[in-house]
């Protein structure tokens, strides 16, 4: 089965979103006055239709079909440790030349004043 989150399928979110949109036009309609509020029922009635259609007439077969293994193989090991052994020598390089710059970088005395 594709299209699984956590154990279930794509149509049970899909349900959950048909209801969720639901109740968020029925609460919008239930603010309104006169002959729109009664737009909830059409609301309702469609939420329902569309919900006995995706239960009653499911795309994918109850029983799952048999995975097979899926074997990873790294065709690139080797080229990445090579670029990972010459990032870390440059990495060194730039290490060793940047820390004499920084300890040793020259301490200027200040001049005396004489008056």
């Amino acid at each position: 089965m594709t299209g699984m989150f956590s154990g279930v399928g794509t149509g049970v979110f899909l349900i959950a979103l048909v209801w969720i949109v639901a109740c968020a036009l029925t609460i919008l309609l239930s603010r309104t006055t006169g002959a729109t509020k009664l737009g909830i029922v059409p609301v309702l009635l469609l939420a329902i239709i569309i919900t006995l259609i995706l239960l009653f007439f499911p795309r994918a077969s109850e029983v799952p079909s048999p995975v097979k293994e899926v074997e990873i193989v790294d065709n690139f090991f080797i080229g990445r440790y090579v670029l990972l052994s010459l990032v870390s020598v440059v990495f060194l390089a730039v290490l060793f030349m940047l820390l004499p710059l920084h300890l040793l970088e020259p301490v200027y005395a200040k001049p005396l004043r004489t008056h």
